[in-house]
């Protein structure tokens, strides 16, 4: 992850075919508020769809290919040739209502969890309950502790296959257990900060998300454009029927 340096927030003004909307980039991830201010002023992202609107998840935008697409054309694998440090801050940035992130392409593909050049998504999403929020932190706890097994696993593999080599179940349950012993002593179970709770029941997002994009900035103005953009009717693919654009960007401040 890239360190953080001292910047100011940066504010853009996004115009689109529903209307204005306003975001302010975060100057703690100074790589991806670097790029958009760049993009934005080179007009590179004028004309650009939003390509990808899921009702009640996020809509997402910055594929330069979709500025000539035809009608039903596929999009989302178009970028400026480059992609970008992950600048994953979690929980500091999280996937509330209006959080804006970058995209990018599957951990298979892509461990280091970079972000694509160009593409990014506005969150919409929806409001949590206090028991969806309560079995994402079970997920987080089991997740941590599932890796930590894992390279025990892998540390003792020697040990282990001696035991079961030799037959001797007694001790091979008793180092079982010392390794348990050891994973509970040692992990230190995530829990959610009581903001992220809050915002997640009263505002909304998409949880499931945190942890895994790298969140860089959040709508302060014109939630009501991103609300029209996500109820628009869409293809097979999330495509809008109706195309659905970025006009114009202006930087307000920087």
């Amino acid at each position: 992850m890239t360190d953080t340096v001292n910047q100011r927030d940066a504010i853009v003004e996004i115009l689109t075919t529903e209307g204005p909307l306003t975001v302010r980039l975060y100057g703690d991830t100074p790589g991806h508020r670097a790029n958009f201010l760049k993009l934005a002023e080179e007009g590179y992202y004028d004309g650009v769809l939003f390509h990808r609107v899921i009702k009640d998840f996020m809509v997402q935008t910055g594929d330069p290919d979709s500025k000539t697409a035809a009608p039903g054309q596929h999009l989302g694998s178009g970028d400026p040739g480059y992609t970008l440090e992950a600048e994953i801050l979690y929980p500091k940035h999280y996937h509330k209502y209006g959080a804006l992130a970058a995209a990018r392409t599957g951990d298979q593909v892509n461990p280091e969890r970079r972000s694509s050049g160009s593409q990014f998504y506005i969150v919409t999403g929806q409001k949590q309950s206090a028991r969806s929020i309560e079995q994402s932190e079970m997920r987080m706890a089991n997740d941590v502790k599932q890796k930590y097994w894992m390279k025990l696993m892998k540390e003792n593999a020697a040990r282990i296959k001696e035991l079961q080599a030799a037959g001797d179940r007694d001790s091979l349950e008793n180092f079982r257990q010392q390794l348990i012993e050891k994973l509970e002593a040692e992990v230190e179970v995530p829990t959610l900060p009581q903001n992220l709770k809050d915002d997640y029941i009263t505002l909304g997002g998409t949880p499931h998300l945190d942890n895994q994009y790298t969140v860089f900035g959040e709508v302060i103005d014109g939630m009501e454009t991103v609300e029209k953009i996500q109820n628009a009717e869409v293809d097979a693919s999330d495509r809008p029927k109706e195309d659905v654009k970025i006009i114009s960007m202006k930087v307000i401040e920087k």
